[in-house]
């Protein structure tokens, strides 16, 4: 993965994961906020009614305003303007706070206008009131003054019980969470990658360099070798020195193309164009090409369409291009090869073709062999060599030139490869 795709990654995960945070801040917020809106409200009518209850009991008249006041969050304070029963009072309290399924433990208080104190009642568990009951003094409630008959409740548990409420938003806090340490993961496990990667190129390059200098002077040994007048009298000798000649040949080559991949993936080799005629380029490729068919016991078949114009291309890439869709037509032709190179003009193009009757390509598979070091599976037979390295250089290259490479293959029936090629 490229440095710019990294980044764009990181970059929009991020604003991707802020937005999430400031929606869900702000819906968590919300929820808290209506949430407790409504423990007030369901809080003041239960303390209302409670107050209502009791005054009809003792046939007295409730206070018009201020019956109910809010000292803190979780305290408040009702106005009776009377004598108050502390049994009667916790009754009223439990009766009313489970009506309206108010489940949240709760201590109240009665203020005794002898001392001028917040005489502690109870401290009561809903689930279980009537059994988890302690009248002991646990502690003082803040006094309200300028009334002198009222009693106060403070609810202990009411950031709990909120809480509890929210377990929907709580939720979705915990799943966000989750996705954002997977993200970050994910992102560690991508760079941890890249590194990894980046250095297996930076080996290979390495490598390959350092084969080029052997493989120069194996070159140069061999041919003053082959042109020692001691080896012209001995053939033996001579098929050896050919041999040897030939295979670092073939290494040579096999090291420039790794090179040749290194350079595509890294953007940086440059195209080096010049006005070209295909048909002439595609000659001296096909001579060389039959003599490996006719070996093979093949046959290699043309149609190259006449006075076609001339394009702009690097004329190396292109021949490496074409060496490679014609050696994998052979490999993949099996023991006789049946080929066919075709050139034709459609529109403002040409097309290019390479064609085979060879083993050809699932279907499931065609999408992949573009891939770098792909290679269609064979199950357990390794009969056909290379590194899988061919068609991601080709597409590279005729990308780089602003050409459509296509392949088109049907299992058991061949394959073909088709460059488009658009003539300005």
């Amino acid at each position: 993965m490229k440095n710019n795709t990294i980044n764009r990654v990181i970059f929009l995960g991020a604003i991707a994961i802020i937005g999430i945070l400031g929606i869900q801040s702000y819906w968590v917020i919300n929820t808290w906020n209506l949430q407790e809106d409504e423990f007030h409200q369901t809080v003041k009518i239960a303390l209302l009614q409670v107050a209502k209850n009791m005054a009809t009991r003792d046939s007295i008249e409730l206070p018009i305003q201020d019956l109910v006041r809010r000292r803190s969050s979780n305290y408040y304070v009702v106005n009776i303007n009377n004598h108050i029963n502390s049994s009667e009072l916790e009754y009223y309290l439990i009766k009313e706070l489970e009506d309206r399924a108010l489940e949240v433990d709760f201590e109240y208080a009665v203020f005794d206008c002898s001392n001028d104190r917040m005489v502690y009642g109870a401290y009561c568990k809903l689930s279980d009131a009537r059994e988890d009951k302690k009248e002991t003094t646990l502690g003082d409630l803040p006094t309200m003054e300028g009334l002198t008959y009222y009693f106060g409740i403070k609810f202990l548990n009411r950031e709990s019980y909120l809480l509890g409420q929210m377990w929907l938003a709580s939720l979705f806090s915990v799943i966000l969470l989750v996705s954002i340490l997977f993200f970050t993961y994910a992102i560690s496990v991508i760079l941890r990658q890249k590194r990894l990667s980046e250095m297996q190129k930076d080996f290979i390059d390495n490598m390959t360099h350092e084969f080029k200098t052997p493989i120069s002077t194996i070159k140069i040994s061999a041919n003053v070798l082959k042109n020692a007048k001691e080896l012209q009298d001995n053939p033996r000798l001579l098929r050896y020195t050919t041999i040897l000649e030939e295979q670092n040949q073939r290494l040579n080559d096999q090291v420039e193309k790794v090179l040749q991949i290194a350079r595509v993936e890294r953007q940086s080799f440059e195209l080096k164009k010049e006005a070209l005629q295909l048909n002439d380029l595609l000659g001296s490729i096909l001579n060389s090409t039959a003599l490996t068919v006719s070996k093979l016991k093949g046959q290699l078949h043309q149609k190259l369409s006449k006075d076609l114009p001339l394009i702009q291309a690097d004329k190396h890439h292109l021949t490496n291009v074409l060496h490679n869709l014609l050696d994998n037509a052979i490999k993949y032709s099996g023991n006789k090869p049946d080929i066919l190179v075709r050139t034709e003009v459609h529109k403002k193009d040409i097309i290019l073709s390479v064609e085979d009757k060879g083993v050809g390509i699932d279907k499931a598979l065609q999408g992949k062999v573009f891939n770098k070091f792909y290679r269609v599976p064979t199950g357990n037979v390794h009969n056909v060599k290379g590194f899988g390295l061919g068609l991601f250089y080709a597409k590279n290259i005729c990308k780089a030139h602003g050409w459509t490479l296509l392949l088109d293959s049907e299992k058991g029936k061949g394959t073909a490869v088709s460059i488009t090629i658009p003539v300005k």
